[in-house]
């Protein structure tokens, strides 16, 4: 990425992902040192899910704001704040239950609008004028490689940080990390033409789409890209989802299989680890599986980037799914065997990159505006939302019909879904049923 703004965005996903990673291993120790209870541990985290699952709703008048990298900045302000509650309590007045539940809802909320508006505003950047085709997509590919690479490494760290420091000092640091990245966010502008090039509503196609904005860029008189930036224009109404899906079968199938594969995640998270209780190999096989999956996605996503632009759309989302909805139905057969194990986890892996990657390029391609910012929350919502939803009846499902069982019919439903979800495409795109092109009228609704 030679974009400096794209750059700076980059940089503020992995601190911004790095220190949630590091939170989640500080705080329910400060939880449980402050209140003695251990049902207060996980009370941050329930309360973070709770914005992220209705933001559809009471964030949509705030999205059409969140343009610029100001906007943005102001967003981290707000989620520093949230996190210095609980290091601010334990050196006052204690913390306690509110506490922990007001520092989750500001974190969540807060987390919920950052990331769809700065993956829209990273797409709206890469079509300024200046930029090749397909920086937008390249873009986005090395932020979720952000995203993983501190999946790996960020547990670690705070489990480290936490001996070595102290959990309340490392709560401190990290609210200064998000702070900084706030600072740095404040460099990076609003971009006109990711705004103007539409009137917010998915195009007809992803390609007849990405080739409107590009073609709307020279509008600008051929201006350097940095003559493009400068304070946002009047906020464009965000769009229902259904409009934005309006026309768009491809986008439709990519956001429902992600929130398939959200709510679906739980049989991988908990099966595996309740699945090594009832082999008596307690915590192995969750180790060896999550290992391997991180490790193969983390490992794609260094190529993911190069490539994104030759990856198809469609069958780069429904095979990565097929692959990793396969790798469910095959571990209950591959355990106890932890190498087994890791490298079926590490297979199914290997394809989600590549699948996330042709969803954030279908978005972008297809979208433009105040629609991009609805699909890109559609996708977190979905997906992030789904796995919160997912993980609360996950427990009681495995409970009453066994971690194995569970895998092999979650599996079996996310391949279920990518193949229906096939069916339906080619059943819109048949001849019989192809509808009369859309007028002009019909996209500003």
């Amino acid at each position: 990425m030679r974009h400096p703004h794209l750059v700076t965005l980059t940089a503020t996903t992995f601190i911004t992902w790095t220190g949630q990673r590091i939170t989640a291993v500080a705080l329910p120790l400060v939880a449980l040192d402050q209140t003695g209870d251990a049902w207060t541990t996980g009370l941050v985290g329930g309360f973070a899910g709770l914005p992220l699952l209705t933001s559809g709703w009471w964030g949509r008048r705030l999205r059409a704001h969140l343009v610029s990298g100001r906007a943005l900045a102001l967003l981290l302000a707000v989620q520093v704040l949230g996190l210095a509650l609980v290091p601010v309590a334990a050196a006052t007045v204690g913390v306690g239950a509110v506490v922990l539940c007001a520092t989750g809802l500001v974190t969540g909320a807060t987390s919920a609008l950052l990331s769809p508006a700065q993956r829209a505003l990273t797409a709206d950047l890469a079509e300024l004028p200046g930029n090749a085709p397909g920086v937008g997509a390249k873009a986005l590919a090395w932020q979720d490689l952000a995203h993983r690479v501190s999946m790996i490494f960020a547990p670690a760290l705070g489990a480290w940080l936490l001996v070595a420091w102290g959990a309340e000092p490392l709560l401190w640091w990290e609210a200064a990390a998000v702070a900084l990245a706030a600072v740095a966010m404040l460099t990076v502008p609003a971009a006109h033409p990711g705004t103007a090039a539409g009137s917010g509503t998915a195009a007809g196609s992803g390609t007849a789409a990405h080739q409107g904005t590009a073609g709307a860029a020279p509008a600008s008189g051929g201006a350097a890209p940095d003559a493009a930036l400068g304070a946002a224009p009047e906020p464009e109404p965000a769009p229902s989802l259904r409009t934005v899906l309006r026309g768009n079968p491809e986008l439709a199938v990519g956001l429902a299989l992600a929130g398939v594969g959200g709510v679906t995640w739980f049989a991988f998270a908990l099966g595996l680890a309740l699945l090594g209780v009832e082999l008596d190999r307690p915590g192995e096989l969750i180790a060896a599986g999550m290992a391997g999956y991180g490790v193969a996605t983390v490992g794609v996503s260094f190529v993911v980037p190069l490539v994104v632009h030759r990856v198809p759309r469609i069958p780069a989302i429904v095979a990565s799914w097929v692959v990793f909805g396969l790798a469910y139905l095959a571990l209950p057969a591959a355990a106890p065997n932890l190498l087994a194990v890791g490298v079926v986890s590490a297979l199914g892996g290997l394809a989600m990159p590549f699948g996330i990657a042709a969803l954030n390029a279908l978005i972008v391609d297809s979208t433009t505006g105040a629609a991009r910012r609805t699909a890109f929350t559609a996708e977190t919502v979905l997906h992030a939302g789904g796995a919160s939803a997912g993980l609360l009846a996950g427990g009681a499902l495995i409970g009453a019909f066994g971690a194995g069982p569970v895998l092999v019919v979650t599996g079996a439903f996310q391949v279920l879904a990518s193949v229906a979800a096939v069916l339906w495409l080619r059943a819109r795109r048949s001849p019989a049923r192809t509808p009369a092109p859309a007028q002009a009228s019909d996209l500003l609704t």
